[in-house]
C-alpha cells in the first residue's frame, strides 16, 4: 500500500485520534490524580493500537495483515 493510501485509511485515522485522546487521559491521570502504574499501561496499550494498524497495513500477506489486526483488537480489548 502506498502512503497515500494508509493516510485515507478510516481504520488508522480513527486509531491515530485515539492515540491522542490516550496521551491527554495519561496525561490527566499522572498530573490530577498521581496515578502512575495503571495510566502507563493504558498509554501503552491505547497507543499500541495504531502502531499495530500500521504494521497490518503493511502486511505481506492477507494472513499477516489479519494477525497484526487482530493483535490491535487485543490492545483495544485491554485498553477497555
Amino acid at each position: 500500500m502506498s502512503n497515500t493510501q494508509k493516510s485515507e485509511s478510516i481504520i488508522a485515522n480513527k486509531a491515530y485520534s485515539f492515540a491522542l485522546e490516550i496521551i491527554a487521559l495519561y496525561k490527566q491521570l499522572i498530573s490530577e490524580k498521581k496515578e502512575f502504574v495503571l495510566s502507563k499501561q493504558i498509554l501503552r496499550s491505547g497507543t499500541s493500537i495504531g502502531a499495530n494498524v500500521n504494521e497490518a497495513l503493511s502486511a505481506q500477506s492477507k494472513r499477516d495483515f489479519v494477525h497484526k489486526l487482530s493483535i490491535s483488537l487485543k490492545e483495544a480489548r485491554e485498553t477497555n
